[in-house]
């Protein structure tokens, strides 16, 4: 019987012990340092937004913006302009999104010609 209660706390003692280094070991969710993030999905698709919720599983990506290339019929030069989200049918005022579809996020630079864009697309 005592052998028995020796076993099994020192089996409480060792899964309590993995836990506490599974808990240790975990990635700390990412600080996001800028007002405003590009996030790349598994699709190829790029948006820029103010990204909450990072490091659940479904994050929040609102005021979001994202680039239409658009080539001139003629001279067949390729524009590019950045969209705000929001304007198409359906009115959306955020995207949430599946965390595993994210493959990266950077922030975007405050001199960068996208925060000047979404400046200007927010006056």
């Amino acid at each position: 019987m005592q052998k028995g209660l020796i076993v099994a706390g020192l089996v409480v003692l060792i899964v309590a012990a993995g836990v506490g280094v599974v808990i240790m070991n975990r990635p700390a969710t990412p600080e996001l340092s800028a007002p405003y993030h590009a996030v790349l999905l598994t699709n190829g698709s790029v948006y820029f937004g103010k990204l909450e919720g990072l490091g659940t599983t479904h994050p929040v990506l609102r005021d979001v913006f994202y680039v239409q290339s658009n080539v001139h019929p003629e001279t067949k030069a390729l524009t590019n302009v950045l969209v705000k989200r929001g304007k198409e049918w359906h009115g959306p005022d955020r995207m949430i999104l599946n965390a595993p579809s994210i493959v990266f996020i950077e922030p975007v630079g405050p001199s960068s010609r996208v925060a000047q864009l979404i400046a200007e697309a927010n006056k």
